[in-house]
């Protein structure tokens, strides 16, 4: 098993023993074996979204523990082939990101049409699949921040998927096009009996304001959450909150002073919880995303995947911090997340 204490290193302590006290985990429906019968069997969700949960939830490392690590890899449309697949050119066949994603233990791997497509027939009854259904392209010149359907439904149901999963850019001037076509696309997902994937993102240059980004600011994000379980998201992608204050920075929207002095007080356990309270108080699963590959990814993943599970979060997904590297070093990396969530000393704050 990863040694958590030393990889999280001087900050161990603070990390491990924070107790948070603005939103107390006996509020939270928090992950575990029994979700699907505990939490989602109240929902209005069909008999087939619950059985395609449960076989979330069972699958990998993970299985029975009711969290979630998957791998994520729809890099080659959003950044590019070369800028994603340049480190570890392994990866530009389909077939190695799902080998990644089967000996890495993952929940289920994700990824875009053409991907799990050209080799579903070999591994769709192996791992389960999630079709990223929209995407933003670079491609175009000048480039623009839009995310456009690339599949249907059908075609991912086709494909034996499991889930499907979509983007929005909450606070774009496209957001609006985006929730409908999403809204519309995770009704019909439901009807055929696939759980619902939201990448809810943040996506405005107003967003950054005097030299500081608001991007992953807790309430931000917070409110992008909310606005994804209205849609009926069954998990939530987000970026894990890095600081507070956007709404209040930016000076724009509703918001109250309790949120800032008391619900996520300034600690990175307090700001992800406030993101698990605006998923119903962890009724609708959240996983925080891995973020960019770097020099210090064990020890990223790592700290990333504490504070996830000890707010209360569902898992993590996370990409390319394990692809654009060889594939044994890969593995250690999302075995390594998967050890927080298996291990009963990283307790809920």
């Amino acid at each position: 098993m990863t040694n958590i204490v030393e990889l999280l290193g001087d900050e161990a302590q603070d990390l491990l023993g924070h107790e948070s006290r603005g939103i107390p985990r006996d509020l939270l429906h928090l992950p575990g074996p029994d979700f699907v019968d505990r939490v989602m069997m109240d929902s209005d969700r069909k008999p087939g979204v619950l059985r395609g949960f449960q076989t979330l939830l069972g699958h990998g490392r993970l299985g029975g523990t009711g969290y979630l690590s998957i791998l994520p890899v729809d890099q080659g449309v959003e950044h590019s082939g070369g800028a994603s697949f340049a480190p570890n050119p392994l990866y530009f066949d389909p077939e190695n990101i799902v080998r990644l994603a089967i000996e890495g233990g993952c929940n289920a791997v994700a990824s875009t049409l053409g991907v799990l497509g050209s080799v579903g027939r070999r591994y769709a009854h192996r791992i389960p699949f999630l079709v990223k259904l929209n995407h933003n392209e670079l491609l175009t010149y000048p480039t623009i921040h839009d995310q456009t359907l690339w599949a249907s439904v059908d075609q991912a149901f086709d494909l034996g998927a499991v889930a499907v999963g979509a983007t929005v850019y909450f606070g774009s001037l496209e957001s609006r096009r985006q929730i409908q076509e999403v809204s519309e696309a995770f009704a019909h997902a439901h009807e055929l009996g696939m759980v619902t994937v939201l990448w809810a993102y943040l996506r405005n240059a107003a967003f950054k304001h005097e030299g500081v980004d608001y991007h992953e600011a807790a309430d931000l994000t917070g409110q992008a959450n909310h606005l994804a379980v209205t849609i009926e998201a069954d998990i939530v992608k987000q970026k894990q909150a890095t600081r507070d204050g956007g709404f209040t920075a930016i000076g724009f929207g509703k918001t109250h002073p309790r949120v800032y002095a008391e619900l996520s007080a300034s600690h990175p356990i307090d700001w992800v919880r406030y993101q698990v309270a605006n998923c119903y108080l962890g009724r609708v699963g959240m996983i925080n995303s891995g973020g960019p590959s770097g020099k210090d990814d064990l020890h990223q993943a790592v700290r990333t995947a504490v504070i996830n599970k000890r707010a209360g979060g569902m898992g993590l997904i996370s990409g390319r911090k394990a692809f654009q590297k060889p594939m044994a070093e890969g593995v250690q990396l999302l075995h390594a997340i998967q050890d927080v969530y298996l291990s009963p000393e990283v307790t809920i704050a």
